[in-house]
């Protein structure tokens, strides 16, 4: 049975060769060398470009040493003492809201959480909160970018810059402006103490933003949908301990990651390869029988994570899984434990051609009076 809720959506990529199949896709991202290819690569890689690249496009022992350099932000004990008590302060605080208002929106809550998370992370915390909020949303939408034909291609590239110019002016700078005054343990601290300037800062924000924000607010979306339409799945997940949310959490994001597909340029081929997490992610070989059925219990094959490829792998892996995992379970535990929470409208799901994954936008949950 299929248990999937989403759809693959086309690539970003046109003309790159497909890869399939867990063990193919994992060994192309361990392949040493490999370059990122996707994520607007060209225009981050264009010649004459005056930018550092972020992190997510650097490789060999350029990356290796940026990812050494900020692992402290990331490393699970990090994530425990420093990272949770906030997620837990900010999930209680969206609850709190949700059942005093009777209704609300499940993407809106879940992006609310994400970005209150990554901007402490980062450093994104000398502007309102909300209007940082709105700036992202609208900024990583996909608005008129599915539209075809040149007007609209050209409108969409003048808003991207408008939009990135906004995110600079109201949060970016004056973030910046405030860590060159005191310096604190977060990412922007860091770039400063390495000599980034504010256009490198800015590119380093806006890729945290679409990896640290974005993403988690769709991946916690997507596990909210399936345990609200899933009764039983649900009384599990609350009767669980953490290690057993964890574990259903890390199967729903097998069977629905969020990023579709991963692009590489690898050493010694001149195409570039359109790595396929989903079919990786539904590889019996790897998964076990019925690779489209959701069961946290499934033998996988030896090696294989609980989450399979959906975080990546290899030296892009993605540094914040962790984050991302402790902020759905927490703020799923506390909202799915309120008294009367029913979900009233399931999301209408789209595809976002920037990351390659999933939108789930209008899930709507309401709290009746018992």
């Amino acid at each position: 049975m299929d248990q999937r809720k989403s759809a693959a959506g086309p690539g970003a990529v046109t003309g790159a060769k497909p890869v399939t199949g867990y063990q193919a896709v994992r060994e192309a991202l361990r392949r040493q060398g490999g370059r990122q290819a996707g994520f607007k690569a060209e225009l981050v890689n264009r010649p004459g470009n005056p930018t550092r690249p972020p992190i997510l496009f650097l490789t060999g022992e350029a990356h290796r040493r940026q990812r050494a350099a900020t692992a402290r932000f990331f490393a699970p004990r990090v994530v425990e003492e420093r990272h949770r008590p906030l997620i837990e302060q900010s999930a209680a605080a969206l609850v709190e809201d949700l059942r005093r208002k009777g209704s609300g929106r499940l993407d809106a809550l879940a992006l609310d959480m994400a970005v209150t998370v990554a901007a402490q992370i980062v450093g994104l915390t000398q502007s309102d909160r909300r209007g940082m909020i709105r700036r992202l949303d609208a900024f990583f939408s996909v608005g008129t970018a599915m539209r075809e034909g040149w007007f609209w291609r050209t409108l969409t590239t003048l808003q991207g810059q408008w939009r990135m110019l906004r995110f600079y002016l109201s949060d970016v700078r004056p973030a910046i402006a405030e860590r060159r005054r005191a310096p604190r343990e977060d990412v922007i601290s860091h770039l400063l103490s390495e000599g980034y300037r504010d256009s490198d800062i800015l590119v380093e924000c806006f890729t945290y933003g679409a990896a640290g924000m974005v993403t988690t607010r769709e991946f916690i979306t997507m596990a909210g949908w399936h345990l609200l339409e899933d009764p039983e799945l649900r009384a599990r997940f609350l009767d669980a301990d953490q290690a057993g949310r964890m574990a259903i959490l890390e199967e729903i994001l097998r069977l629905e990651p969020v990023v579709g597909y991963l692009y590489r340029r690898l050493p010694g081929q001149s195409e570039t390869v359109e790595l396929d997490i989903r079919s990786a992610n539904a590889d019996p070989q790897a998964m076990g029988a019925c690779p489209y059925h959701l069961d946290p219990d499934r033998p996988r094959a030896e090696r294989v994570a609980g989450a399979g490829l959906a975080f990546g792998d290899g030296e892009h892996r993605c540094p914040g899984a962790g984050v991302a995992l402790a902020e759905a379970e927490v703020f799923l535990d506390r909202i799915l434990r309120v008294p009367g929470l029913r979900l009233a409208q399931a999301p209408r799901i789209g595809w976002n051609p920037l990351v390659t994954g999933y939108e789930l936008r209008d899930c709507r949950l309401v709290v009746e009076e018992a």
